[in-house]
């Protein structure tokens, strides 16, 4: 029988923190590669590196002693993706994958 503590805030943090690394990811995979490059960040492969092995690290192993300083790093690891290339990004590219689209509408350039 799989048991999961809902009851328990922990389980929940950690739920939290999978869902946040398991975005980062995605979310790294989905822009181009030459944006990363554009925006003087690391490229597209280290960061889905880090990301994915921050990621996997928590499904495989789950939150315990031995893997907590390792699910922190990954964390921090997600937490500059997201808060720092992430918007660098989608500055250069407006957030739609290319970086020629500005003053475009559902119809067309205005």
């Amino acid at each position: 029988m799989l048991y999961f503590d809902v009851l328990n805030p922990f389980w929940w943090i950690a739920t939290a923190i999978i869902g946040f690394k398991a975005f980062a990811f995605i979310d790294a995979a989905t822009r181009r590669e030459d944006a990363y490059r554009a925006a003087d960040k690391k490229t597209k492969p280290f960061w889905l590196v880090v990301l994915g092995l921050a990621l996997g690290l928590d499904l495989l192993f789950g939150a315990n002693p031995i893997t907590g300083f390792l699910t922190l790093i990954g964390l921090v690891a997600a937490i500059v993706y997201v808060v720092d290339v992430r918007p660098a990004i989608k500055q250069l590219t407006d957030g739609r994958g290319s970086g020629n689209n500005r003053n475009t509408g559902p119809y067309g350039p205005w």
